[in-house]
């Protein structure tokens, strides 16, 4: 069987792929060799720039099969039908660190999903705790920077990660999931995965619903301790994304139940607490699990560069029946994350194989910039309104309507009954085992006791304290202990 024709990449057949050209036989390399040329700058091209979060990735292909009515809360088609079935793909990563780091690293983890839907691309972007750090996108550069490798040293630094956290003390619910027993999965599919946010649901009568979504892993939630994350850091770097991978390869496919909790649009306001908080959850006793569907991973990428460095998730990207919500740590993100990728990627990332929807045709009048596609009509307008057959609105908007009223300004989240910073820190402390409870307080005090500033320690052990005077207590003293070692 004859091989094809190696050519360059407009087309030419390439004569010499071993040897490049110079001038007579052990002389320099000549200008002209525009084979060789074109290989190294395209070399010197095949990265872009790394997510600055969320970098280090492993994604998936699958399908979410709804198994639950759920009509009565949104007119979603992709939920619209017991049975129905949409392809999906499903990024995983660690947040904090480089492309280079280890997966078994404690650290949150990234649930990016995208259903393509016959009604377009819907993105679904959270994490494996139901929580986050801070409730306020303004604070988020600031999150991450204090986290990230410090500019001097190179490295993370407790004085910069600890610092920060003693001035948000909303965070103390977080760091309490963090260093608790799920910090460090045992794999991408032995946790859950979680919208985070609060979204909105829309029936066909206009109803409107907040909801909060649920994956629960049906592998069962495994874990490791710092001592086994460290080993296997050690040892193979890679280890979620080989487990994935061979999981999948083997046929053994991961899967997940959605669930979600639905709040009627009108209790949102005299609830006990503010319920767009992204660092506190809803009671399941308040807003029951109500199951919705299941999700399988059944196909690996073919080139993880072009599928998973390269995927690009956007929670602005909704299909009619589903929207935001007053959630502001959401709103910041419907801008920053589509921003990102256009600076990633370019413009036209949407264009990507990974990124363009499947079930249905992008249609509008978007043309030109970096990496355009050529496949337009000649004689398509690119303005709107036109007196041509181009696309046009359909005056149906996707979710319903958000009233709002007050003066423009820099206002705190109102204020409920029961909206402090510490009480779900507090609960999620006591529902564990005494075991539970010291590997928790090994792990912070571990961290915390490395901190160089007396002050920057004591205000973060008066969060703790603040959360569960036991809590408070059991720290300060491994922290005192740590520090006299």
């Amino acid at each position: 069987m004859s091989k094809p024709t190696l050519t360059t990449e407009s087309g030419a057949p390439v004569a010499d792929n071993q040897n490049s050209s110079t001038a007579g036989v052990g002389g320099p390399i000549i200008l002209q060799d525009q084979h060789l040329l074109e290989k190294l700058a395209r070399f010197n091209r095949e990265r872009i720039p790394e997510r600055v979060v969320h970098a280090r990735g492993s994604g998936a292909y699958g399908y979410f099969e709804v198994t639950d009515d759920v009509t009565g809360f949104t007119r979603a088609d992709f939920l619209s039908t017991v049975g129905k079935r949409t392809e999906t793909f499903l990024r995983f990563s660690t947040v904090a660190d480089n492309l280079g780091g280890p997966d078994a690293a404690r650290d949150p983890r990234g649930f990016a999903l995208k259903f393509y839907t016959e009604e377009g691309n819907y993105d679904l972007v959270g994490n494996n705790t139901p929580v986050f750090f801070i409730k306020d996108p303004i604070k988020f550069p600031d999150f991450i920077h204090s986290q990230k490798r410090d500019p001097f040293t190179g490295k993370q630094e407790p004085d910069n990660v600890w610092d920060f956290w003693a001035h948000a003390p909303e965070a103390t619910h977080q760091i309490t999931w963090l260093m608790g027993d799920r910090g460090i999965p045992a794999s991408y599919r032995h946790m859950n995965g979680y919208g985070s946010h609060t979204y909105q649901w829309t029936n066909a009568q206009g109803e409107a619903f907040f909801v909060k979504y649920h994956f629960k892993t049906n592998q069962g939630i495994r874990c490791l301790s710092s001592e086994q994350g460290a080993e296997l850091a050690g040892k193979d770097p890679n280890s979620h994304q080989t487990d994935l991978l061979q999981s999948i390869e083997r046929g053994v496919y991961p899967s997940w139940t959605l669930y979600v909790q639905i709040m009627p649009a009108a209790e949102a306001a005299d609830y006990r607490f503010n319920p767009f908080d992204l660092t506190k959850v809803w009671p399941h006793s308040d807003y029951p699990l109500q199951r919705v569907g299941r999700l399988v991973l059944d196909r690996n990428p073919d080139n993880v560069f072009a599928e998973v460095e390269q995927s690009a998730f956007s929670p602005n990207n909704f299909v009619p029946g589903i929207g935001p919500s007053p959630d502001k740590m959401l709103q910041g993100r419907l801008f920053a994350y589509a921003d990102a990728h256009r600076y990633r990627l370019g413009v036209n990332h949407t264009q990507l194989p990974v990124n363009a929807p499947k079930a249905t045709k992008a249609n509008n009048y978007g043309r030109d910039g970096l990496m355009a596609s050529n496949g337009y009509d000649r004689y398509a307008k690119n303005y709107e309104p036109n007196s041509y057959s181009g696309p046009v609105q359909t005056n149906e908007p996707l979710s319903a309507p958000l009233a709002v009223s007050g003066y423009v300004g820099t206002h705190e989240a109102p204020a409920h009954s029961k909206d402090d910073d510490f009480f779900q820190a507090g609960e999620l402390y006591r529902l564990m085992s005494e075991d539970e409870k010291k590997r928790l307080v090994d792990n912070i005090a571990g961290g915390l006791s490395q901190v160089s500033r007396d002050d920057v320690i004591e205000k973060n052990l008066a969060h703790f304290h603040a959360a569960d005077q036991d809590y408070g207590k059991r720290v300060e003293a491994r922290v005192r202990e740590l520090r006299e070692d």
